[in-house]
């Protein structure tokens, strides 16, 4: 313990200096020279770094100020072209649905000129024929399923030959045969009498008629018999059957 004393403050103690106590803002305020003077100098030493490899700022600034003009030019103009492009669209696919309508009323047109000359020879090989004076006929009876529906489609031409026939006033019955759960079995259109107006007949020379069937998902329609029937009349005048 002595000794520590005798070394702390005797001959052998560590020499005392006493310095001068300067503010921390009067040493910031001799720092900060030299800082800027530093900065200035990095900054001078950047500057002419780029200008001695060729690049000039104000020359770039003026470029890219340019180039965002002309990029605002170019949106601009793209908006443009794409509202036209958008209008062309538009017109183009009017222009298509008209084709596609003049297509379908050609085609409907076809079909009704193809219809009516068959019609027309067939009256006239009809005429040609010796038939009874006021013979009831069916012609051109056909049975064809629309796959979309599910439904059955009854298409027929009724005719009345000869020259001076009376005005023919009924209605006519359909009768579906088929098979279901392995049973067979029939059904009547109309079903009851709330059906009878869509069945009537009223015609003096001839008449096309196309009814639709609808019969159960499960059921396998065979045949469909079409009867004739005059005005109170209780069995049929005509008779005939088509297979599907």
């Amino acid at each position: 313990m002595l000794r520590q004393v005798k070394r702390r403050f005797g001959i052998t103690a560590p020499r005392l200096s006493v310095r001068t106590h300067i503010a921390w803002y009067l040493r910031w305020c001799m720092i900060l020279p030299f800082v800027l003077g530093a900065a200035g100098l990095a900054w001078f030493a950047y500057e002419s770094g780029l200008e001695f490899a060729g690049f000039h700022r104000g020359e770039t600034q003026r470029e890219l100020i340019g180039l965002s003009a002309r990029l605002a030019g170019l949106s601009d103009e793209n908006v443009q072209l794409n509202k036209k492009a958008a209008q062309y669209e538009q017109q183009i696919k009017i222009e298509q649905g008209r084709s596609q309508e003049t297509a379908r009323q050609m085609k409907s047109l076809h079909e009704e000129n193809a219809r009516l000359q068959g019609d027309l020879n067939f009256f006239q090989n009809l005429t040609a024929t010796n038939g009874k004076e006021g013979e009831l006929a069916i012609h051109r009876l056909s049975l064809e399923r629309d796959q979309i529906r599910g439904e059955y489609r009854v298409r027929m031409l009724l005719v009345q030959s000869g020259q001076r026939v009376k005005e023919f006033s009924g209605g006519y019955q359909l009768i579906a045969t088929m098979v279901q759960n392995g049973r067979k079995s029939t059904r009547l259109f109309p079903a009851d009498v709330s059906g009878y107006a869509q069945f009537k007949l009223n015609f003096k020379y001839y008449q096309r008629l196309e009814q639709n069937v609808m019969l159960p998902p499960d059921a396998q329609l065979q045949n469909i018999q079409v009867r004739l029937f005059e005005q109170g009349a209780r069995e049929p005048t005509v008779r005939q059957s088509v297979n599907l």
